[in-house]
């Protein structure tokens, strides 16, 4: 069948006072407004009834364009479906997919999860989905998102020899698809597929000091020469055996001294919980001890350099460096130290692990946590000083 159309007629087709139509057969016409503009419909019928297409506007939609829309049409009319319902579905589903990219997902987990983190945390996971992920996988729409396409991102990163990193990375993208799945946005965690595809990180531990040498230790701690601060800090921290950063950044406000307890704020501790430390009498006695050196600020261990913030996290590490522990022992290497210890004379497990603030991942449990085991974790908190004593004066006894 002859064109009744050229790019020539079309493009030459003036405006008149009212809107006429220009026909290219097959239900195919040009509509030419008043005011010059040019619009492609296409004139179908669906169970009998009369129906209009729009098929995009002049000369965005060129003539051969608006001849592959009439054709497109005609497939979905052949297969017993109405195009005009066909393209409502089509532009549903782009502006569904448009607002469930994973970059927008991603942007309400974020906001959904920040509450619970850290400062530094919530800055971490961010600048991770900026640099790692976002920019290969943010534009897609999660639904849409496979295995081999996130494999394809941790890859990239995996490359780099960053093995740590590359499990950080996945773990992001594995909740953000779970957050997704629970919104009804996706079906399925395409990260779960990954297991054995890619390289696993060496665990590393970090150096603790046994029980047999225990007792050196603490003869060396008690003929430190560097500043009283640093010295009380590792004092303080064998005692408790918390992380080295919430030793650093207790403030003297966190200390009960009635209570004979230190009770750090769920923001400071690392699974976000309020934590209860049992305060043996040789740590109150250090508590006395370092009122003398830092009793008016705010911070019970202040930095030297500027005592309006917290000890470095590096000072305690060069003393243990300069005592001669230097790949030997690590501040949190305490930790491993007293649990050892504490285990082989058999104390609970699940006590220690409370003392410990090894987290709760269930919530509601976890409101409950912070004084479990309380009457146990102060006997053995107390005996745990003075087991110390005790390795000290063994040490003293064999000179």
């Amino acid at each position: 069948m002859p064109k009744s159309l050229s790019d020539a007629a079309v493009r030459n087709a003036k405006s008149k006072t009212k809107p006429y139509k220009i026909s290219d057969g097959e239900g195919l016409f040009l509509v030419v407004m008043p005011n010059g503009s040019k619009y492609w419909r296409l004139r179908y019928f669906f169970f009998g009834k009369e129906k209009l297409l729009a098929l995009g506007v002049y000369p965005d939609v060129t003539l051969a364009d608006a001849r592959d829309r009439r054709a497109q049409a005609k497939k979905v009319l052949a297969a017993g479906n109405d195009p005009g319902d066909a393209k409502k579905q089509a532009k549903q589903t782009a502006v569904l997919n448009a607002a469930n990219t994973f970059e927008a997902i991603a942007q309400e987990w974020y906001e959904q999860r920040k509450h619970e983190w850290s400062p530094k945390t919530a800055g971490m996971v961010l600048d991770r989905l900026e640099r790692h992920i976002q920019p290969r996988l943010g534009h897609q729409p999660i639904a849409e998102i496979n295995a081999p396409g996130v494999l394809a991102v941790l890859r990239v990163v995996e490359a780099s020899g960053a093995l740590e990193m590359t499990r950080r990375v996945s773990h992001i993208i594995s909740q953000v698809f779970s957050y997704a799945i629970a919104t009804g946005r996706a079906e399925r965690n395409p990260v779960n597929d990954l297991r054995g595809a890619l390289k696993t990180p060496v665990v590393t531990h970090r150096a603790y000091l046994r029980e047999s040498e225990l007792p050196e230790y603490l003869e060396r701690l008690a003929a430190y020469v560097g500043t009283p601060l640093t010295k009380l800090a590792l004092q303080f921290l064998l005692l408790t055996f918390v992380r080295t950063t919430e030793l650093r950044a207790a403030r003297w406000e966190e200390i009960l001294w009635e209570k004979a307890e230190w009770r750090i704020p769920a923001e400071r501790m690392k699974m976000r919980e309020e934590h209860i430390v049992p305060l043996s009498k040789q740590a109150i006695a250090v508590l006395h001890e370092l009122q003398q050196h830092s009793g008016t600020r705010q911070f019970i261990f202040p930095s030297e350099t500027n005592p309006a913030t917290f000890m470095s996290e590096n000072t305690m590490l060069y003393a243990l460096y300069r005592m001669g522990y230097r790949h030997k022992a690590t501040g949190h290497g305490f930790r491993s130290t007293a649990s050892t210890i504490l285990n082989e004379h058999g104390f609970r497990p699940d006590v220690i692990e409370r003392q410990l603030a090894h987290g709760e991942r269930n919530k509601v449990r976890a409101a409950y946590n912070h004084a479990q085991y309380l009457p146990e974790r102060r006997e053995m908190m107390q005996w745990w000083a003075d087991y110390l004593d005790e390795a000290a004066k063994k040490k003293e006894a064999k000179k």
